[in-house]
C-alpha cells in the first residue's frame, strides 16, 4: 500500500481560503442563508408547471397506495403491488392488498438458512477475509430482489391482507433484525467451530437445523405463525358476495394471480466497464431460498431499458423498478424526482457532474429503493415524465403517488422488471445466457441491503 505523503493543510493555506471567502460579498449573505435553513431549504428550486403536474399521457388505475412503515420492505410491496393491481382489475376488487407480512415471514426463515448455508461454505476462510466480513456485517435484512419474492412465492404461495394482517414488528422490523442478526452471528461461531473440527456433513446440517427451528419460533412470535390453509370471504367493488374456502397460500396464487413467473425479467442499466450491455449477470451470495430462483440481470442501454418499460405500461401492466431514491429529489412533500429539485452547485460554487458510470463506480449512487411505474406522459413518442407508486403511504406526494422528470430516470434508475413478451428476440436471446457473477458489494446488489 501506498505511503500518504506529507502534504498536511498549513497555515498559510488556511489564511489564504479565509481571504478568498471574505473577499467575496455574497458569503457572509449565503452563510446565514444556509445556517439558519439549511443546505437543502437554501437550494430548493421553484421549478412547476406541465413538467410535474400529475397528468400522463398513459396512466393505469391502481387504487390506494400501502405503507411500509418503519420497515425496509419495498422491493417486497412493489412486487406484490403490482400482483394486486392484476388481480384487483380482474376480480374488481379496488384497494386489495396482499399479505406482506407473510412473504415477510418466509424471507425472513429463508434468508436465516441462506446465511448458514454461506458461513458453512466459507468456513475455512478468517473471519477478516472480505466476503466473510461482508456476511458477519449484516447477516440477513430487510431489503431484497425481484427473484427473491419469486423464490419465495413458487415455494409458499401468497394470501391476502386480511388473512394474515400486519404485525407491530413488521411495520417496525428493528427489533426483529437486532435480535435475529445477534442469534445468527452467535450460530456462525458455532458452525464455522463444528466445519473446522472436522465434523460431518451430517453432524453440522443437524445442529443447523435446530438453529433454524428456533429462527421459526422467533418469526412466529414476532409476525404470527402463517396459515397453511384458509377461508376467504369478500366483497366486490360491485357489491357482489365472495366466500372461497379451503384455500392454500399457493393455490390462492395460482386462482387469483396466475402469473407464470418465469416470464417477469430484471433489466439493469449500469453503464460501467466491467458491464457490457446485452449481457446477463448474478450477485454472489445475493438470495433468499437455498436451490431456488437465482437472481438475474440483463443490462440494457438506457434507451431500451425505458423502451421496455413503456411497451408494458401500453399493454395496462405495472412496472416493478428500483431506484436510488435520495439522489436530487424531493419524495416527503412535493412528491418530485427531478435533477433540479435542488441547486446545491450553484449554491456552493462547486462542480459535482458525475457521469451515472463514475457514480456507480465511485460509492457515490446505487439502489436504494423499490417502487412501482404506473404511468408515462409521452410526447412525439417520447418519454417526459412517469408516475410512481410509492408505498411510503397517502401522506406523500399526491395521496402517494409521485412525478419522476425523464432526465432524473435516465440517471438514477438501474433497474426495471418486465414480462419477455415486452423485450426485443436478441434481448430474450441474450437474457437466456448463464450470467457473469459479480462481486457481493456490487451497486447492482445494493437494494437488498439498502431501503
Amino acid at each position: 500500500m501506498n505511503k500518504l505523503s506529507n502534504n498536511s493543510i498549513s497555515k498559510d493555506q488556511v489564511a489564504r481560503y479565509a481571504k478568498h471567502y471574505n473577499e467575496q460579498n455574497k458569503s457572509k449573505v449565503l452563510e446565514r442563508a444556509v445556517t439558519k435553513n439549511g443546505i437543502l431549504a437554501a437550494s430548493e428550486g421553484l421549478r412547476g408547471g406541465a413538467d410535474f403536474s400529475p397528468v400522463f399521457s398513459i396512466d393505469l388505475e391502481t387504487g390506494a397506495v400501502a405503507n411500509q412503515k418503519q420497515s425496509g420492505r419495498c422491493w417486497m410491496f412493489a412486487a406484490l403491488n403490482t400482483m394486486r393491481h392484476h388481480l384487483s382489475a380482474e376480480f374488481k376488487l379496488k384497494d386489495f392488498e396482499l399479505s406482506q407480512n407473510y412473504t415477510f415471514f418466509w424471507d425472513k426463515f429463508e434468508k436465516s438458512n441462506w446465511f448458514y448455508e454461506n458461513i458453512i461454505a466459507t468456513a475455512d476462510k478468517p473471519t477478516s477475509d472480505r466476503k466473510v466480513a461482508w456476511l458477519l456485517n449484516e447477516p440477513q435484512g430487510d431489503g431484497g430482489q425481484w427473484d427473491m419474492l419469486c423464490a419465495i412465492i413458487d415455494k409458499y404461495g401468497i394470501v391476502p391482507e386480511s388473512v394474515y394482517p400486519e404485525t407491530y414488528n413488521s411495520n417496525k422490523s428493528n427489533e426483529f433484525n437486532t435480535l435475529l442478526n445477534e442469534k445468527l452471528r452467535k450460530d456462525a461461531v458455532e458452525l464455522r467451530e463444528l466445519v473446522n473440527a472436522g465434523s460431518s456433513d451430517e453432524q453440522v446440517q443437524s445442529r443447523k437445523e435446530k438453529m433454524l427451528e428456533e429462527v421459526y419460533r422467533m418469526a412466529s412470535y414476532s409476525f404470527g405463525e402463517p396459515p397453511t390453509t384458509f377461508d376467504w370471504e369478500y366483497r366486490d367493488d360491485d357489491k357482489n358476495f365472495h366466500r372461497e374456502a379451503g384455500l392454500t397460500p399457493k393455490s390462492f396464487f395460482e386462482k387469483f394471480v396466475g402469473w407464470d413467473l418465469t416470464n417477469y425479467v430484471s433489466i439493469i442499466n449500469a453503464p460501467t466497464d466491467d458491464k457490457p450491455f446485452n449481457h446477463t449477470y448474478s450477485i454472489e451470495m445475493l438470495g433468499n431460498v437455498v436451490g431456488g430462483r437465482q437472481v438475474k440481470h440483463l443490462n440494457l442501454n438506457m434507451h431500451d431499458f425505458k423502451q421496455a418499460a413503456i411497451n408494458q405500461l401500453k399493454a395496462g401492466h405495472s412496472v416493478w423498478f428500483g431506484c436510488d431514491v435520495g439522489q436530487h429529489s424531493e419524495p416527503r412533500k412535493r412528491g418530485l424526482l427531478d435533477l433540479g429539485v435542488y441547486d446545491e452547485e450553484a449554491l456552493f460554487d462547486i462542480d459535482l457532474s458525475m457521469s451515472k458510470a463514475e457514480r456507480l463506480d465511485y460509492s457515490e449512487s446505487l439502489m436504494t429503493h423499490a417502487m412501482v411505474i404506473t404511468g408515462v406522459d409521452l410526447v412525439d413518442g417520447e418519454p417526459k415524465k412517469w408516475k410512481v407508486e410509492n408505498s411510503w403511504g397517502d401522506k406523500v406526494g399526491t395521496k402517494g403517488y409521485m412525478v419522476m422528470t425523464d432526465e432524473w430516470m435516465s440517471e438514477y434508475c438501474y433497474q426495471v422488471v418486465v414480462d419477455k413478451q415486452f423485450l426485443t428476440e436478441d434481448q430474450r436471446k441474450a437474457q437466456a445466457e448463464e450470467p457473469t457473477q459479480l462481486l457481493p458489494w456490487d451497486p447492482m446488489g445494493a437494494l437488498a441491503y439498502k431501503d
